[in-house]
């Protein structure tokens, strides 16, 4: 049996046993899903030793197993991992590090293990400061998967098994300077942010207030939208002066992502939160998030509960945290993000000039979306396009997503050690793919996406990438490549040797059979 046939095997039985060991609403990627094996760099790799360009998995976001986090995880988990009810300096010492790198007044911290945990935490904190019980979200947004987050998401209770917007949720429109109400306005800004003035004065009208306004740094599932130039600092003003706080939500456009030498998707705004939420890449895939508040709302959450988190601030977390900032700081992560961002945005609007279906490329940074239309004229969605370019891309070893309130915007949010070489190869692959789509309804392309087949030319191609160039930009992969590669010449010497001691001792058994023969 050859490779290929031994993991489509492999794959087959280990879907089944997901079927009957987990839960039916747990989803695979893809309709050709990946047995994965291995990950490193901006690559994930399979039981076939193909590797799959990721331009979807944002939590490693200094890239998949970064050496110098996996040896700091290891170290810790092998000395002690114990919990906040113990006094230990890794706690201390990341915290300190951590609000380094916030405005002075947010420099109170709380650790959990998941952006959900800290939104959670954070509605928990906002409501005890301010006594009132009502949120104002975006529409489309998504912070969570807790029963208190659900139903504060409209990406979920708008959705699929979702629910009617609940009495103490005010959502307002996405800031949508693509097709949304107020793109054309003198003033866009403005004009989203008084939707969010107008919600405040409906709430006072039926005697309620305002416990926060909840807003991503960066739109993620609402469509990968940026949001207007000092639309934050009106709404924020708004807010505030009803009495409420400000939550800024950076589980993932935090730590780097949002470009522009840029920590922060807030400080895009020139804004500063009341409270910030932080998650996915805090520990680079290790379970660590927090969130990050001022002293005074600190205080207010201080009401005689203890708040106690088993694994939040963990020593083995808190090492972990360390790593990552120390880590950016060596492959110097915000640089990189600024400039291979900038090339690889350039390139897509190349391709949105060349194709009549790209309606839109936004966003910053490696926090990109490219938006599917049917024509420019109408900028109608076009989500069963997306669908076959996620799924085509995929046969050919680039992995993406898709997402929007209409499913019809390509999320292009990879490691940030992608390369400039990466990139080019990432828009080849989205020019090859929508130069190849049938020209048929927008419908039944999703229907042409679940029959398409891997294309092993393209796939060899993301393989010699790797031989090429490595694992991903910055000086940890620059010197990982140079130990795979002197790895990779051994092995092949290896292979070679090999072949030639075969080569003799089939040599020598013929010339003896010869001998033996009458």
């Amino acid at each position: 049996m050859n490779r290929r046939s031994f993991s489509t095997q492999e794959l087959e039985h280990q879907i089944s046993r997901r079927r009957n060991f987990l839960g039916p609403s747990l989803s695979t990627h893809y309709h050709k899903p990946i047995l994965v094996k291995q990950g490193r760099g901006t690559f994930l790799i399979d039981v076939r030793d193909q590797a799959f360009l990721d331009f979807v998995n944002n939590p490693a976001s200094l890239g998949h197993c970064h050496p110098h986090v996996v040896q700091a995880a290891a170290e810790q988990l092998g000395k002690l991992n114990t919990n906040t009810r113990y006094v230990y300096a890794e706690l201390t010492d990341y915290a300190e590090k951590l609000t380094r790198l916030f405005p002075e007044k947010l420099h109170i911290c709380f650790f959990v293990n998941s952006g959900s945990e800290a939104n959670d935490l954070a509605l928990r904190i906002a409501r005890a400061h301010t006594k009132a019980q009502d949120f104002i979200v975006i529409e489309g947004a998504y912070h969570g998967h807790t029963e208190e987050l659900v139903r504060i998401s409209p990406y979920k209770f708008d959705g699929k098994g979702g629910f009617p917007q609940p009495a103490n949720v005010w959502k307002v429109p996405i800031p949508d300077m693509f097709r949304g109400d107020h793109c054309n306005d003198a003033d866009p800004a403005q004009s989203y942010a008084l939707h969010v003035k107008k919600a405040l004065d409906s709430m006072k009208a039926s005697g309620r207030r305002p416990a926060a306004f909840v807003c991503e740094g960066m739109l993620s599932t609402a469509g990968y939208h940026p949001l207007p130039p000092r639309y934050l600092r009106q709404v924020y003003k708004f807010v505030h002066e009803a009495g409420g706080v400000c939550i800024s939500d950076e589980v993932q456009s935090g730590f780097g992502r949002a470009g522009e030498g840029k920590m922060w998707g807030f400080e895009l705004h020139d804004v500063i939160p009341d409270i910030v939420t932080m998650g996915k890449p805090m520990g680079n895939g290790f379970p660590l998030a927090a969130v990050i508040t001022t002293k005074e709302l600190a205080s207010s959450f201080a009401n005689g509960m203890e708040y106690f988190n088993t694994f939040g601030g963990s020593t083995a977390a808190m090492r972990v945290g360390q790593a990552v900032l120390e880590a950016m700081h060596f492959d110097d992560v915000l640089r990189n993000v600024d400039e291979v961002g900038r090339h690889l945005k350039e390139e897509l609007n190349k391709l949105k000039e060349k194709y009549e279906c790209i309606g839109d490329v936004r966003g910053s940074g490696l926090f990109l979306g490219l938006e599917f239309v049917r024509d420019k004229k109408f900028c109608l969605p076009a989500p069963g396009l997306a669908t076959y370019v996620v799924e085509a891309s995929r046969c050919k070893g680039l992995l993406l997503g898709s997402d929007g309130i209409h499913n019809n915007v390509l999320k292009i949010k990879p490691p940030l050690c992608l390369s400039r070489e990466q990139a080019d190869l990432m828009v080849t692959v989205l020019d090859e793919v929508l130069a190849s789509a049938p020209d048929i309804d927008d419908e039944k392309l999703q229907d042409v996406a679940r029959g398409l087949e891997e294309d092993l030319t393209a796939l060899a191609r993301v393989n010699n990438l790797v031989r090429e160039f490595g694992y991903g930009a910055g000086k940890t992969w620059q010197e990982d490549k140079q130990r795979s590669g002197w790895k990779i010449k051994m092995a092949a010497s290896q292979q070679f040797a090999f072949g030639v001691l075969v080569g003799l001792a089939l040599a020598a058994l013929i010339s003896r059979s010869r001998r033996m023969l009458p």
